[in-house]
């Protein structure tokens, strides 16, 4: 579970490192995503993070993870992949050279990584087998197919990596549940890399993924999902449907249509699924989180029903499509659009605007949460019973590093602030949960949790009453975050349960968030907050090399 942990953390901290610096670079090689017709953004944003995520991923996998033909496979057609996205993303490659790419990228790992579809279930009569040259076609349609489905799908902020999270969390439970341990790492690391990157492609995005990240997520989510049920015994082989089931349906649709109407398929427009969202009245944040509960329904079923039969999970996703296809075809035909309720908006909006206005009830949870959330995260670095000696040596190079830029270069403070307190609170809630100080009983520790509640009621509301139009805002990816934290707790299975990981990120996430609030509302005032980090990080130290 601490190799996990580790590889989850180390590639979140790491994209987000790495993140601002393709942004930066991007501007430099002009590798923006100029607005246009069939584009929903306004105006121009740098396009190379899917760099800094195949950076993630690879930095990751060569440290962590141990090689064997199927990762090096992985790696290396995942790198060809980002190669021609990269490419792409610079100077714009046309279909058949994108193809190019994915081709070769498909040949590495059907070759080198053995991952090949050798068997379809009971959806074949079981005295028929695939031949070797139907299997590496078979193959290679849907690798190549897939790949180009989720690249489509990247048409909203935060959309495709969205869809991949929660794929790619599907894809890590049950490679953990089959005893699968390096493709279990793999979709960790790529989640990890995911969870970095949305922090800066959630509506309103400031970078996005490019081709690089959207084909690189494709790629590498289709090559583990066959991977895992072609080797496993009692996954179904027509799981990795239902977990693409969206982007596939997408693509189909509207390829199909442009068919239907004489036109190439490769043609871009404006006919995916998620802009006829947008077209009924969505917003762009509220189209998103619609796709987000879809692929959650989705991902739900293939997570409780990933032994079940072949033809049941194929008449599922017949079902499904045929519902969305249908619904969509009606609210067209009939031009439906959503109604906004002015009555009801100019009520309760009007009476919150006052609120907000006199600033009273802001300024107060503002306060709480400011003392609130440093005087938590210093009690908490109490709670473990013993600090490993790595970890404290660890704390001592954050309280340098915190202290030079305090003193030297006070505008990396945020980012150092940042990176130290995403990694050593993941830390010291998990040593926390798993051996805590004799003094810390059930009565404090509900009192502890308590203290966590009230902080996430004031830091809401902190949220819902600020003025502020820059830093943290709600998002979908909150929406995702709290579909994963109630999904873990009810997984069938006492390995999973016995750390108790509902609760142990569900403190995790309640203090991240209140962070990014807090962080957000002292608007570049962060003095105080560095002197309680050098503070947590300073007893960190203390107590791993002299207790």
């Amino acid at each position: 579970m601490s190799l996990i942990m580790t590889t989850l953390f180390f590639s979140i901290f790491l994209t987000i490192s790495l993140v601002p610096l393709f942004s930066r670079l991007s501007i430099r090689l002009h590798a923006m995503d100029i607005p246009d017709q069939r584009k929903v953004h306004e105006r121009s944003i740098p396009r190379l993070g899917g760099v800094s995520m195949a950076l993630g991923v690879f930095i990751t996998a060569l440290i962590l993870l141990p090689k064997n033909d199927f990762v090096n496979a992985f790696l290396i057609g995942s790198a060809i992949i980002v190669l021609f996205g990269f490419i792409d993303d610079l100077t714009g490659l046309g279909y058949k050279s994108k193809f190019a790419g994915q081709i070769m990228g498909s040949l590495v790992v059907i070759f080198y990584g053995k991952v090949k579809i050798v068997t379809l279930g009971t959806l074949i009569p079981s005295s028929l087998c695939l031949s070797d040259w139907s299997s590496f076609l078979l193959t290679f349609i849907i690798i190549v197919g897939v790949t180009n489905a989720i690249n489509l799908s990247d048409g909203l902020d935060g959309l495709a990596g969205g869809i991949c999270l929660l794929i790619f969390s599907c894809i890590g439970y049950l490679a953990y549940k089959e005893g699968m341990f390096t493709i279990l790492l793999l979709a960790i690391s790529m989640v990890g890399v995911i969870f970095g990157f949305l922090r800066f492609n959630t509506y309103p995005a400031t970078i996005f993924m490019g081709d690089t990240g959207s084909q690189l997520l494709g790629f590498s989510g289709i090559v583990l999902a066959i991977k895992l049920t072609q080797e496993s015994f009692s996954l179904s082989p027509v799981l990795p449907l239902i977990l693409f089931g969206f982007p596939i349906l997408d693509t189909l649709t509207v390829m199909t249509q442009r068919i239907v109407e004489g036109r190439s398929p490769f043609m871009a427009d404006k006919n995916h699924l998620h802009h006829k969202f947008l077209n009924l009245g969505f917003f762009h944040t509220e189209a998103v989180f619609l796709i987000y509960i879809i692929q959650s329904l989705l991902v739900t079923s293939a997570l409780f029903f990933s032994s079940s039969s072949d033809r049941l999970l194929l008449t599922w996703y017949a079902i499904f499509s045929s519902i969305i296809l249908v619904s969509f075809l009606f609210a067209e035909r009939s031009g439906y659009k959503i109604k906004r309720y002015d009555i009801i908006d100019k009520v309760f909006k009007g009476k919150l605007s006052v609120l907000k206005e006199r600033g009273i009830l802001i300024r107060s949870c503002f306060l709480t949460v400011k003392l609130g959330l440093p005087a938590l995260v210093l009690f908490t670095a109490f709670i473990p019973h013993t600090i490993p000696r790595y970890f404290s040596f660890l704390a001592a190079l954050f309280v340098i590093l915190i202290a030079s830029s305090y003193i030297f270069k006070k505008e990396w403070l945020g980012d150092t602030l940042r990176l130290t307190m995403y990694f050593t609170i993941p830390s010291l809630i998990y040593l926390g949960e798993k051996n805590a100080v004799a003094w810390m009983t059930h009565q404090y520790t509900l009192t502890y949790n308590l203290c966590l509640l009230i902080l996430a009621f004031f830091v809401i509301v902190t949220l819902k009453f600020t003025r502020r139009q820059k830093g943290f805002k709600v998002s979908p990816m909150d929406f995702l975050i709290l579909f994963i934290v109630l999904m873990v707790p009810i997984l069938p299975d006492q390995r999973i349960q016995s750390y108790h990981a509902g609760m142990l990120a569900s403190k995790i996430i309640v203090l991240f968030f209140s962070y990014e609030v807090l962080v957000g509302e002292l608007r570049g005032k962060l003095e105080g907050l560095s002197l309680v980090a050098l503070a947590t990080f300073s007893v960190i130290t203390l107590r791993g090399l002299f207790m």
